[in-house]
């Protein structure tokens, strides 16, 4: 199979035919042999009866359907566990990203050799100021953290090797950082296309302003475990031995006073609560750093999400 198709959605029962003949159009005119994954993120609309329905139409239509709302990092990361294309597309379901982007997308992959192109929304028609101001601030941190010249780390759509997918996991709201995923797993050679942003058609947008923070907070992440994510005691031990150090100094310090000054009561001297706080601090992060090995050696396969019905499968 050449190219799989996923499709994260939520509450886009409307969009969801027009889009599927779009995509089969496009697939058959370039004679691809191809699979679509709708994964409904636990619409509370007509969502999966569409698919259900779609899917007599359409042989290489799958879906999942997750018994309550993940996320799109949720329903992206189930999407390519499933994936079986040599190349994997990713798209939104609001009709805001075009299929007929497909064949380049493909044949960068497949003649350049890119492991990652990812879509650049040059020209948006989102609003100003809650998102396309916003979005080119965190675009402009994840390029300056990473190392990744990409404009737009969050665009829909993207085009992936399938080893790509395969060996990355995404969650929270990993999936606007799936680039640096990328390049963190090895896969170093991501490009970037130029691609049609179009004005919504139906529904409304299903992110809010609390995407930012979260947003922000998982960027953070993913540079801690890039750097820290096998190794946590360096990080931890790192810093413990510092307040540590600073505490056995401030100990010394206090000490000898003592011997200087027998008559001056040691708990007057702010070295003594530099001391003590130090002392604690440094104690506290060896055992921090000692308890995320811990974890970091027997933790649980925490990515695994309930699904209430598959169909095409």
């Amino acid at each position: 199979m050449q190219i799989s198709v996923i499709i994260p959605l939520l509450n886009e029962a409307d969009s969801l035919p027009e889009l599927m003949q779009w995509i089969d159009r496009v697939m058959q005119d370039h004679k691809y042999s191809y699979e679509v994954i709708m994964v409904d993120d636990g619409s509370n609309d007509e969502s999966w009866s569409v698919i259900e329905k779609l899917r007599i139409q359409y042989p290489a239509l799958k879906g999942i359907r997750f018994q309550r709302n993940y996320g799109k990092s949720a329903a992206l990361n189930e999407g390519f566990k499933a994936a079986q294309g040599d190349i994997v597309v990713t798209m939104d379901a609001d009709l805001q990203d075009s299929p007929d982007e497909i064949p380049e997308f493909y044949n960068m992959i497949t003649n350049k050799g890119y492991h990652l192109v990812s879509g650049w929304k040059k020209k948006r028609y989102d609003n100003t100021f809650t998102k396309n101001i916003p979005s080119k601030i965190y675009n402009a941190v994840a390029r300056r953290s990473s190392g990744i010249k990409l404009h737009d780390f969050n665009c829909g759509i993207k085009a992936y090797q399938l080893k790509v997918v395969k060996s990355i996991e995404v969650f929270g709201e990993m999936h606007r950082y799936i680039p640096i995923l990328a390049k963190w797993a090895g896969f170093k050679k991501i490009g970037e296309k130029v691609v049609v942003h179009q004005a919504r058609k139906y529904g409304t947008t299903k992110f809010g302003w609390e995407r930012f923070v979260n947003g922000f907070l998982d960027l953070m992440t993913i540079q801690f475990l890039s750097k820290f994510g096998k190794k946590p005691m360096q990080f931890f031990g790192l810093i413990g031995t510092l307040f540590f150090f600073i505490g056995f100094i401030s100990v010394g310090y206090i000490t000898i006073s003592k011997f200087m000054h027998p008559e001056t009561s040691i708990t007057n001297k702010p070295a003594f609560y530099i001391a003590l706080t130090s002392m604690v601090i440094g104690v506290q992060l060896f055992l921090a750093g000692f308890i995320a090995e811990l974890v970091n050696r027997n933790a649980a396969e925490r990515n695994t999400y309930l699904i209430s019905d598959k169909t095409g499968w």
